[in-house]
């Protein structure tokens, strides 16, 4: 029997008429850019995230951006994030004119270590005019941005009060996490900005790209809105931004699946803690470790293997079951990021990270005999291999 990774189709068929029914008002009003249709999920999203404001966005990598462009942390810029993610994280970083300062990540959640975070600016960094530097290079840090990865937020705590010490915004990557908590507060609303993507695969997903950025910050919120439509209002730009504008029709898609996201999130759960009990005494495998504080929506459940690995990508490939690696190779090694000097063994956690882990189907609506096929799979293959 096949278990794809995700199917959609699944998700979507109980709201099918909902959503041809907000494409055909879309088709009516002729209203595909912006409008009420966004307007209403940018309150909707806020209040879910519990910020003061939201704005939509083309994209999470836009989000990221125009974030970035937003807290000025751009033209020059060193800005702190992990290794161990999707390229976007540090791609935008490099494409607002900075440059990417890698941090290893914790060897159980895969999330940014505090410790290294804190042990890196005193080590590396001066404050001037209330303002951190780099001390051999100069450039000012323009920011920190944790990756709140596969669905799990990062110690925010910690990180915002490290942050907070040498006064450098925060903007958090929680495309993988909307709605994850950490001590009862949602992902996003932290730092000075929260970015979330809504590729249709995540967990609340649009029919197309699109993303939005959350913050209480009124200024930086009215900056975006400016950067997001070429950095200005109908023909006069006080700044150069882009063209990130959320179509209508894809605020509409989200607006109906918002409704129904804390449910999905818990079928998700669901799973996830049935693959926990089914692992539970298996060796070779490790289940993700939630911390006590957190509230994971599992984005993905993604395990590490000890030992054969790729040997059981490979099996379960071959039995049809749906699996993948994120990422199988940190972004400090990635060729267009050679640049920037660093080597192989300069970042051990994110690396062995890269080497054991796998992802296997916990979307929400897997069929009960569909989790006991992927869990039997993977219990056969390592018992069978000792």
């Amino acid at each position: 029997m096949a278990v794809p990774l995700l199917d959609i189709n699944r998700q979507h068929a109980p709201i099918l008429e909902e959503l041809r029914g907000a494409f055909e008002k879309a088709l009516s009003t002729s209203r595909f850019i912006k409008g009420p249709e966004l307007e209403e999920f940018e309150k909707e999203f806020a209040d879910y995230c519990t910020t003061g404001r939201a704005v939509g966005c083309a994209s999470g990598t836009d989000a990221l951006i125009l974030s970035l462009q937003a807290v000025d942390a751009d033209h020059g810029c060193e800005v702190i994030t992990t290794p161990f993610t999707f390229f976007a994280t540090a791609g935008a970083i490099s494409r607002v004119g900075s440059s990417p300062v890698f941090i290893d990540i914790l060897p159980d959640t895969f999330n940014m270590d505090p410790a290294l975070l804190k042990e890196w600016l005193e080590k590396n960094c001066r404050k001037q005019n209330g303002k951190a530097y780099n001390k051999s290079t100069n450039n000012r840090i323009g920011a920190v941005i944790p990756v709140h990865l596969f669905g799990q937020v990062c110690d925010m705590d910690m990180i915002m009060d490290i942050a907070g010490e040498w006064e450098i915004p925060v903007i958090e990557d929680a495309s993988q996490a909307v709605g994850s908590t950490w001590n009862s507060r949602k992902a996003g609303s932290f730092g000075t900005t929260g970015c979330f993507s809504f590729f249709p695969s995540k967990n609340l997903g649009a029919l197309g790209d699109a993303g939005a950025i959350v913050t209480d910050d009124e200024k930086i919120a009215d900056r975006i809105v400016r950067l997001r439509e070429h950095g200005g209002s109908g023909y006069f730009h006080s700044e150069i931004g882009k063209n990130s504008r959320m179509d209508a029709l894809q605020a509409a898609f989200l607006r109906i699946k918002l409704r129904l996201l804390e449910n999905w999130h818990v079928r998700r759960r669901n799973n996830a803690a049935f693959y926990d009990n089914a692992f539970d005494n298996l060796r070779g495998v490790e289940t993700p470790a939630i911390s006590d504080t957190a509230v994971s929506i599992y984005n993905q459940y993604t395990i590490r293997c000890l030992n054969k690995r790729d040997e059981l990508l490979e099996y379960l490939r071959g039995k049809e079951i749906g699996c993948a690696i994120y990422y199988p190779l940190p972004l400090h090694l990635q060729e267009c990021f050679s640049y920037l000097g660093y080597d192989k063994g300069d970042f051990p956690v994110s690396e062995k990270a890269s080497e054991e882990v796998i992802s296997i189907p916990v979307f929400g609506e897997l069929r009960k005999d569909e989790l006991e096929q992927v869990a039997g799979k993977i219990q056969k293959f390592y018992e069978s291999r000792g």
